[in-house]
């Protein structure tokens, strides 16, 4: 039994003697580029204050009110600052207007007032329209419009012509519904015919204009009927009778 425990306590000491040891390279620290102790250092050097910069000075003077006058005059100062180095005429020929712009100051002239009235428009001011037209001119202004409106009498609509088959009126006239025998059908191959026929037609609708005109329903020589209920294809007059009810 002792002979065991030592065996094992060498095994151990052997592979503790086999593992390599750790490099010594700061890269391996806390912060990768410095050991533990030098990171710890510079923490309690700024916790104490002495790793720490001075903070910047900060002006006491209180900035004037926003819309005051004082405001203005130092946004007016300030833009004529940055301003001032450029050519006049450089910005207008930027501008491509031919004239200088005017400088924001407070010193120009207010704009001139277009129109101060504060009252009814003049176009319902009776004294402001009689200067510029006379009821005169208006007359002759409206008989001129009337001289020129020309009444369209009423036509009769024309009659409507034969186009083919009406299906909402072949619809409205039947009331068996679908699948139901009335007319008898015997042709050769009748399957390949009602898939080749119908196949040719991209509506239900086109394919039964095209079954009456061919004679249908009591005829079917294209075999689109094979069920002999007069409708072709997959033509429904359900949907007409549901619009007339």
């Amino acid at each position: 039994m002792m002979y065991r425990s030592f065996a094992g306590l060498c095994a151990v000491a052997l592979l503790s003697a086999c593992q390599p040891a750790p490099p010594d390279d700061t890269r391996f620290g806390v912060g990768f580029d410095q050991t533990f102790d030098a990171q710890r250092a510079n923490r309690d050097a700024a916790l104490a204050g002495t790793g720490v910069p001075p903070a910047p000075g900060v002006s006491a003077q209180p900035l004037p009110a926003p819309g005051s006058a004082e405001a203005t005059a130092a946004e007016t100062s300030a833009i004529l600052a940055r301003t001032a180095n450029q050519d006049a005429s450089a910005r207008a020929a930027a501008l491509n207007s031919g004239v200088p712009p005017v400088e924001a100051a407070p010193g120009n002239p207010p704009p001139a007032v277009v129109d101060s009235n504060t009252g009814i428009s003049r176009e319902n001011n009776f004294d402001a329209v009689s200067s510029q037209r006379s009821i005169d001119a208006d007359a002759a202004r409206v008989a001129a419009n009337r001289a020129q409106y020309t009444v369209i009498p009423p036509t009769a609509l024309p009659e409507r012509t034969s186009a083919g088959p009406n299906i909402v009126a072949y619809a409205l006239q039947t009331s068996h519904p679908v699948g139901t025998k009335l007319y008898s059908r015997f042709s050769l191959n009748a399957s390949g015919k009602y898939n080749r026929n119908c196949g040719q037609y991209r509506h239900q609708d086109q394919a039964q204009i095209a079954f009456l005109e061919a004679g249908g329903p009591e005829r079917d020589p294209k075999g689109m009927d094979p069920d002999g209920d007069g409708y072709a294809c997959t033509w429904d007059p359900t949907i007409y009778r549901n619009v007339n009810g």
